[in-house]
C-alpha cells in the first residue's frame, strides 16, 4: 500500500514536469519599448528616487552631526571646535574631528535605516 502511494506521488510529479508551461510574453520590439520594459522590470525609477533621497539624507545627518551634536560634545570637552580637532604625531596630522563626524553620521544613518526596515517589515512592505 505504501509503495503504491509513493509510486502515485512520483507519477504526479512526473506529470507536472511534463505538462505544457504557458509561453512567456513576447519580448517588446523596438528600442523604446525595450527601454520601457527595462525601466519597469528592474524598477529603475524607485532605485533612482531611493538613491537621491539617500544622498540628501546623508547630507542632512552629516550637518546634524557636525553642526549640532559635535558642539554639544564640545561643551563637555575643553575643545573649541571638535570638528577640526587634529593631533600631530611627528609630521603626520590625524584628523580626529573629521573621523568623529563621519562616525556619528554613520551611526545615525544606520539607525534610521534599521528603523525603516523594521517599519516596512511590520507593515508588510518588502
Amino acid at each position: 500500500m505504501v509503495k503504491e502511494e509513493e509510486m502515485l506521488k512520483e507519477l504526479k510529479k512526473i506529470r507536472e514536469l511534463l505538462s505544457a508551461k504557458p509561453t512567456p510574453p513576447p519580448a517588446p520590439k523596438g528600442l523604446w519599448n525595450e527601454f520601457k520594459s527595462f525601466i519597469e522590470s528592474y524598477k529603475v525609477m524607485g532605485l533612482a528616487v531611493a538613491f537621491i533621497i539617500g544622498v540628501y539624507l546623508g547630507l542632512l545627518v552629516q550637518s546634524l552631526a557636525k553642526d549640532l551634536l559635535l558642539p554639544v560634545i564640545g561643551l563637555v570637552l575643553p575643545v573649541s571646535d571638535l570638528a577640526s580637532l587634529q593631533y600631530m604625531v611627528g609630521e603626520q596630522v590625524f584628523g580626529i574631528g573629521n573621523f568623529l563626524v563621519a562616525l556619528i553620521t554613520f551611526i545615525i544613518v544606520a539607525f534610521v535605516i534599521f528603523i525603516l526596515v523594521k517599519l516596512t517589515k511590520r507593515w508588510g512592505i518588502q
